[in-house]
């Protein structure tokens, strides 16, 4: 026999479970009593919305749940950021929330709350677990709906009472979903459309990509001569080196991007949605029935039509979506090109001229000149994380994206979600280069964090942009109120000097020249280095200043 917390974790175990991202709380005191003789790695946040965006960008980078536990009441009302991060990116997770007694319902008693209703539009599915026998069930289930289709998170409500309890069951089995593959008359329907196209392109989203899948888009690309757009913030889906590389379709989007996939005459929607920033506040699609012919592959069914009606509606994911289109492409002739090859050498080079010279900034410290070196000197496996906020569009306009795995940001827009993602990254990839850009604003959002990362073994690099501004809320209010500028000033603290309170590594950059030996200095420190950038906050974005 066995208490419920404890069979909690031997389900955790059972589903390959690696590491919980958890703030300890008196409701789930048995679930931790559990953990401590377990094989899961425990990684102590210092606030539920910062444990809930670590084991959000953990599933990013394994398609398999990452984990959070939190307490009742407020530590679940908190985890809510990371639930609606992982809803909008597509991203399987799981939140295991302690509940109060099961004879105390209903009473409004200490810290209650119905997360059915606090969750239900948020989360993929909200259950409780009230009979400690059915936590195997449960949980399995859970697993399922968290991978399958579109994916998303869950949460789980643990009575303190029923976790208490005894129960002789075993885990259940490891959870592997079901992947949906194309019709066969549909890749031949894609294909004649394809054939027929003169103005095609691909745009590539969403989840459930794996590093094969991405080897199978450039194959994909090669054999068509297609021009591939990654949608926001999903830059590592194709290699920016590329000859067939487009581009990125989201916020400060190439003009010349845009106007081309206005006007093209086929899209391949390849795993994404297709929200609203890569459709541009949907305007690049007219809905329902957008001008362009629309081939939609998306692993949730319910996803197809929901906005824009396809021509060809493909539920599948797209691994095997790419393999299906593959083995059913023509052979070429050596030397011989679609008619639109042309096309996709101008969109590339349109890439290149857009990316290529980044702008003069403001000031002895420039995002310009940091983002510059970055492309030059980081390795090509470096993992980027980011939050929200102006000083990411220099990254993800100007930034060489190294491939697969090299990206973890929020489609959704979160601020605060760079520094946890970062940790989730340096914890699983140890071996590799993880860099984390903060603005000062984005960085106060989860600062506690710094904490567990430093207390957690993590050895990543941290650059806080300081301009003083909440940047992206300035640049609006300049375009929109001229001149009346409000609630945007930040008083920011001696960002370094908080860093080596901690025990941490800490530099300040005063100026461009300083900014290549703090990176230098900062990728050989064997733990946490934090770059303080002491940036003009006239340079409001890479084509916005504000007057001296």
């Amino acid at each position: 026999m066995k208490t419920g917390g404890h069979l909690i974790v031997e389900c955790l175990e059972a589903q390959g479970v690696e590491r919980i991202f958890c703030v300890p709380g008196e409701s789930h005191l048995d679930v931790l009593d559990g953990l401590h003789d377990s094989t899961i790695e425990t990684i102590i946040a210092r606030h539920e919305g910062g444990a809930a965006m670590m084991a959000e960008a953990d599933g990013k980078m394994t398609g398999r749940p990452g984990v959070a536990l939190v307490t009742r009441g407020p530590g679940a009302t908190n985890a809510a950021c990371g639930i609606h991060v992982a809803a909008q990116d597509s991203t399987p997770m799981v939140l295991l929330v302690g509940q109060i007694g099961r004879a105390m319902r209903g009473r409004e008693a200490f810290q209650e709350v119905d997360y059915r209703a606090f969750f239900g539009s948020m989360a993929k599915w909200v259950d409780e677990i009230d009979q400690v026998d059915r936590i195997p069930e449960v949980i399995s289930h859970a697993w399922h709906v968290a991978m399958s289709g579109r994916p998303g998170p869950v949460v789980l409500a643990l009575p303190e009472d029923m976790l208490r309890e005894a129960s002789d069951r075993l885990a259940g089995p490891r959870v592997d979903v079901a992947t949906p593959a194309p019709a066969q008359p549909d890749i031949a329907r894609a294909l004649v459309m394809l054939e027929q196209a003169e103005r095609p392109i691909v745009i590539a989203g969403g989840s459930r990509w794996t590093k094969t899948d991405a080897a199978r888009l450039a194959r994909f690309a090669e054999a068509w001569d297609l021009p591939v757009a990654c949608s926001f913030r999903r830059q590592q889906l194709f290699d920016p080196e590329h000859p067939n590389y487009a581009g990125d379709v989201g916020l400060g989007i190439n003009p010349a991007l845009k106007e081309r996939i206005a006007k093209s005459d086929l899209v391949l929607l390849i795993g994404a949605r297709f929200s609203e920033n890569p459709s541009q506040g949907f305007t690049l699609f007219d809905i329902p029935a957008p001008r362009q012919r629309l081939i939609h592959v998306h692993p949730g069914a319910e996803e197809l039509g929901r906005v824009y009606v396809p021509d060809i509606p493909v539920n599948a994911v797209p691994g095997t979506f790419l393999t299906a289109i593959l083995e059913s492409t023509p052979q070429r002739v050596a030397g011989a090109h679609w008619p639109w090859a042309r096309q996709t050498v101008a969109a590339h080079r349109d890439y290149l001229e857009w990316t290529e010279r980044l702008p003069a900034g403001a000031g002895k410290v420039t995002m310009s000149a940091t983002v510059s070196h970055m492309r030059e000197a980081l390795p090509r496996d470096t993992i980027l994380t980011n939050g929200a906020g102006n000083y990411a569009i220099w990254l993800h306009r100007f930034y060489r994206y190294g491939g697969f795995g090299t990206q973890l940001a929020p489609t959704s827009g979160s601020m605060g979600y760079g520094l946890p993602a970062a940790v989730a990254a340096s914890l699983r990839y140890r071996d590799r280069t993880v860099v984390c850009l903060a603005g000062d604003g984005c960085f106060q959002m989860t600062m506690a964090e710094f904490g567990t990362a430093v207390q957690s073994g993590a050895r990543m690099i941290l650059l806080v942009c300081d301009n003083a501004t909440y940047g992206t809320i300035r640049m609006h209010q300049e375009r929109n109120y001229p001149g009346r500028a409000k609630a945007t000033h930040l008083a920011n603290p001696d960002f370094a000097a908080l860093a080596r309170s901690y025990g941490a590594n800490a530099i300040t950059v005063s100026e461009d020249s300083a900014f290549p030996d703090a990176l230098a200095q900062a990728r050989i420190h064997p733990g946490v280095t934090l770059i303080h950038l002491r940036l003009d906050p006239r340079d409001l974005s890479p084509t916005m200043r504000l007057p001296a």
